[in-house]
């Protein structure tokens, strides 16, 4: 009994001191939540929230304040956007480390549902990785699923660990499903969030592949340096990738020299990029660890109805 109540006050606690870093985001047409990242107002939360609203964006904190909203920018393929409050001074939740993300880690969510704010629901990390296809087209990568409850207005707000740090950003949930909800990465937000602070948009170059991460054994863990690498699955004819002659199975193990350990990381290097050439260290099935040049060209990014 002793213990129940410990992990209750300790639950209480986490509560308290994350609420106020949690916002609700409104404009004429809808609702939902987000974040505060930094003390002078920038408030991380999902592009689906924000991109088919009135330009009138209201950010209204955990006391109930309302403040003007302003949007800075947003991105498509990670469903991440960022909006400036007026003010400062606010408070913030720290971002979690990727490794410490496990899957059966307890975690909170808190948004708000329905307009039912600052809601709280508990859950776990119910697997990390995954991809999942949304009906206009774009393929949301690396996502954490988690059992805690998400609904209508959860969009944007942070999902928390027992520390307080955010493991990601509650993104959405299946219809047709319970306890079937899904979280944007932690590590995926923040550097997506700094392209948008720092240029309003994230510039991708683009590629060609579909591709999935993947755990290498032990010997080639030994002698590429690296546990992890990403899976080509696909190669579109026609593409920087198909021109580089990249092949179905070949394992991308890093891009202009810089390690590439999933899905994210392909993403991240291909935006950070500023040269069209890219140089791609693979590893081919019975042949051998190999270097190819791609020349990439600039994404075309799917238009918001």
């Amino acid at each position: 009994m002793k213990l129940l109540q410990h992990f209750s006050d300790d639950l209480e606690s986490l509560v308290a001191r994350a609420s106020p870093a949690v916002v609700g985001v409104e404009h004429a047409r809808g609702h939902g939540t987000g974040l505060f990242l930094t003390p002078d107002g920038y408030v991380l939360t999902n592009r689906h929230v924000v991109v088919r609203g009135s330009r009138k964006l209201t950010v209204q904190l955990s006391n109930g304040e309302e403040l003007r909203g302003t949007l800075v920018g947003s991105d498509a393929p990670t469903d991440l956007a960022v909006v400036r409050a007026e003010g400062g001074d606010f408070p913030t939740l720290p971002l979690a480390e990727p490794e410490s993300v496990r899957v059966g880690q307890l975690v909170m969510a808190i948004g708000n549902p329905f307009h039912l704010e600052q809601s709280v629901s508990l859950g776990v990390v119910s697997a990390i990785n995954r991809s999942i296809s949304l009906p206009d087209g774009v393929m949301l990568e690396g996502m954490l699923q988690t059992d805690a409850a998400i609904n209508p207005g959860n969009s944007g707000g942070p999902l928390l660990n027992m520390r307080g740090q955010v493991v990601g950003l509650n993104t959405l949930v299946l219809p047709y499903a319970q306890g079937i909800g899904f979280a944007v990465s932690a590590t995926t937000a923040a550097w997506i969030a700094s392209l948008l602070i720092q240029r309003g948009k994230v510039d991708r170059r683009f590629l060609g592949i579909a591709a999935t991460a993947v755990s290498l054994d032990a010997r080639l863990t030994r002698e590429n340096g690296q546990s992890r690498a990403v899976k080509v699955l696909r190669v579109q004819d026609g593409t920087p990738a198909h021109e580089a002659g990249l092949q179905v199975d070949d394992l991308l193990l890093a891009i202009n020299q810089r390690p590439v350990n999933s899905v994210d990381d392909l993403q991240r290097l291909m935006a950070l990029a500023t040269e069209d050439e890219v140089t791609l260290d693979l590893l081919r099935k019975g042949g051998g660890r190999k270097t190819a040049q791609a020349r990439t060209r600039p994404r075309m990014e799917p238009v918001a109805a």
